[in-house]
């Protein structure tokens, strides 16, 4: 699993709750941090913010896209904004889904029922890889 914010404080929190559930977890700061993340680890799940410094989360989720190993991958799209159109438009954006900040853990686990597979080569319930 891959999360994605320039705030450290929120990435740590985001990454601690989801080692609490058992995922694996790597963190990126920025959209460029994200692609290249994404392309060494290829994660089941990327949790992104939208408002990243440099590259957002529109463009980094737009090259994550474009690669054809990376196009399954889930792109959760994450922000502080909770407005229907802020929420469809990441969805024309082709995000997956839309979790708002601050996270509530229930929205968090239901992101996380729908969108990983217990399969899952990359994210497993059990060891956690920093």
């Amino acid at each position: 699993m891959l999360v994605v914010d320039d705030n450290d404080d929120i990435r740590f929190i985001i990454r601690y709750l989801l080692e609490q559930r058992g995922y694996r977890v790597r963190e990126a700061g920025d959209g460029l941090e994200a692609v290249e993340c994404a392309q060494s680890f290829r994660p089941d799940l990327i949790l992104m913010d939208l408002s990243l410094p440099g590259l957002d989360g529109y463009g980094a989720m737009s090259l994550i896209r474009d690669q054809t190993e990376l196009r399954d991958v889930q792109v959760v799209a994450v922000s502080g904004h909770a407005a229907a159109e802020d929420m469809a438009a990441a969805r024309a954006a082709g995000f997956d889904d839309y979790l708002v900040k601050p996270i509530d853990l229930n929205q968090l686990d239901r992101v996380l029922v729908r969108h990983v597979s217990e399969e899952s080569s990359w994210v497993r319930r059990g060891n956690v890889v920093l």
